[in-house]
């Protein structure tokens, strides 16, 4: 029986066990929404903008193991998507992206809503494929998934000519993927894992530096292990957070240049840092010269080649899934460990010393106030009233990173928000992708005024699905994070980073079908959150926060300068 390729793309999403769908219809793919409207195997979620979509795709990978599917039309439909495309590539989130194209025959004549979607999302996914013949849709959908998910995963994107939709074929989706060019390595070098344990058992201030991979991978219990096991310092990325549970007291927060002061110093100062899932990235390092200027040994573990090397230089690289050669270099330990081989107990002991000095400078700690509401305190309190067992998103910007310092990870995969590309407006449509796969959760997204107007109408699509959203919203009244730049860097000269003609979001919420509450003194904060949580379960609650407009995020590494540079606060300017 032959089948048309719009039913062969539904009974693909079938295969894989895809429950959520997201996305926006256009009029290159109807065939595919008439057959979605033919099935009842998995929910199709209507956006309000294609970016929406994408984002919403992302988080649902992101709060799981599963790979975020969307589906959009041609031309507009495909550039509205690419900045969710981008943003879930810089951060290596397992996507496959449907696009619809023009008919085959009208492909390079600019028909309507035409564009070169192969050419224009090149730079910003693992893979593209356009699909010319209906009868390769099934093998290249398979194979989408596979790249998308395996390796270093990433969105791979499938574009379909909408005559391609339409016409017909026998339907196989085959069982396995076999692809010459694409065989990317999962077990790390055995030699390479014994000079690492070597390294390991001679270091006297050794350092653990996890990044997102511990995450992608879902190596968290592999590393708690690994962590208890040697009870060495251990520091996880703004991508990393929850890898290792921030309530031990080997972890000293977050590294980089919002992290903490004691992470900074040891990541600076160890002799042997052992790094995982992380990639050196500018924000986390500073200045890669100012980084090499003290002698240490690394060891880099990851699953793309290419990342190892590429900012600073490693003693021993080992290629292979974060995962399992965690595995392995745990069962050497303890083989080592049972056969008396031991850390250096004296040194390391020494090393933690010097490390409690450094934290007794307490960077994280700010002003109280009684007369105005304190972000840092707004995210306390939000730890404090969910049980710190909340999924939280958010947007970019100062309120990011005071979500990312204050409210303390003890699990992966509830920290969710855009790291190397930092985009703005995700953070509610993230939310909704996290509610979406985890039902009856505790979601917050923890915003600011400037972001949550990027994809505000998705406020609707809350409604339209009942996703009971806690919108943390921190009104600085500015663009926080450029404020503080221009504070620092360009003299207090405040280009454009004020938000006049705000929206009464109380109003707007409300407008929406939803509970709008403003809060503007610091004692009705805790009512606030626990009404949301509590008398407002059910129902999506904005919090429009009225925050102390001058408050900065400390400590700060400017751009070029080294991790030890830090500022501690505005004494420091």
């Amino acid at each position: 029986m032959e089948i048309t390729g719009a039913e062969i793309v539904v009974r693909c999403l079938q295969e894989e066990g895809v429950e959520h769908v997201f996305g926006y219809p256009g009029g290159a793919v109807l065939y595919i929404y008439d057959a979605i409207f033919n099935q009842d195997k998995f929910q199709h979620v209507l956006v309000r903008h294609e970016q929406a979509a994408v984002h919403a795709a992302d988080a649902y990978s992101r709060s799981t193991q599963k790979v975020g599917v969307c589906l959009v039309t041609s031309g507009p439909g495909v550039t509205n998507a690419v900045t969710g495309i981008a943003t879930a590539y810089m951060d290596s989130v397992p996507l496959v992206v449907i696009t619809g194209q023009v008919p085959t025959h009208a492909i390079g004549e600019d028909a309507f809503q035409e564009c070169d979607t192969v050419g224009i999302t090149r730079p910003c996914v693992k893979h593209n494929f356009l699909v010319k013949d209906v009868k390769d849709l099934a093998t290249t959908i398979r194979k989408a998934f596979h790249i998308a998910n395996s390796g270093r995963p990433g969105p791979v994107l499938v574009d379909i000519p909408k005559d391609v939709t339409r016409n017909r074929c026998r339907f196989e989706y085959p069982k396995t993927v076999s692809m010459r060019s694409y065989n990317p390595v999962t077990r790390g070098h055995q030699g390479q894992i014994r000079k690492a344990l070597n390294l390991i058992l001679g270091a006297e201030r050794p350092m653990i530096y996890t990044g997102g991979g511990i995450i992608l991978a879902n190596a968290a219990p592999e590393l708690n292990r690994f962590v208890d096991l040697l009870g060495f310092p251990v520091t996880n990325t703004l991508m990393g957070l929850g890898g290792y549970r921030a309530s031990s007291d080997k972890y000293v927060g977050m590294p980089g240049m919002h992290g903490t002061y004691e992470a900074n110093m040891a990541m600076q100062h160890c002799d042997v840092l052992i790094a995982i899932g992380a990639r050196f990235d500018d924000r986390v390092i500073g200045n890669p010269k100012h980084f090499a200027q003290n002698p240490h040994k690394i060891v880099h573990v990851d699953i793309d080649p290419s990342s190892i090397s590429k900012r600073v230089k490693v003693d021993v690289p080992i290629v292979g899934d974060v995962r399992e050669t965690l595995g392995d270099l745990t069962a050497l330990l303890e083989e080592s460990f049972a056969a008396g081989q031991k850390t250096n107990a004296r040194a390391i002991a020494a090393w933690w010393q010097q490390i409690g000095e450094w934290r007794k400078r307490e960077c994280l700690k700010y002003r109280p106030s009684n007369e105005v509401i304190k972000p840092q305190a707004v995210v306390e309190k939000l730890w404090e009233v969910t049980g710190g067992d909340a999924f939280i998103t958010s947007d970019v910007g100062q309120h990011q990173m005071w979500a990312a310092q204050y409210y303390r990870f003890d699990e992966p995969r509830r920290w969710i928000n855009s790291g190397g590309l930092g985009t703005m407006g995700v953070g509610l449509p993230y939310a909704m992708g996290v509610l979406l796969a985890n039902p009856g959760a505790q979601v917050a997204c923890i915003t600011g005024e400037g972001s949550i107007q990027m994809c505000i109408q998705e406020l609707s699509t809350c409604k339209q699905y009942n996703l009971p959203v806690k919108i943390v919203n921190l009104n600085n009244r500015y663009l926080g994070m450029v404020r503080q730049w221009q504070q620092i860097e360009y003299g207090s000269r405040y280009s454009q980073s004020y938000m006049d003609a705000l929206p009464d979001f109380v109003a707007l919420a409300e407008a929406y079908g939803h509970v709008g509450i403003r809060v503007e003194k610091p004692a009705d904060v805790e009512p606030a959150l626990r009404d949301a949580f509590g008398k407002y379960k059910d129902r999506l609650v904005f919090l429009d926060i009225i925050t102390d407009a001058t408050e900065n995020v400390w400590p700060m590494v400017q751009g070029g300068k080294g991790l030890t540079e830090m500022l501690l606060g505005s004494e420091d300017l």
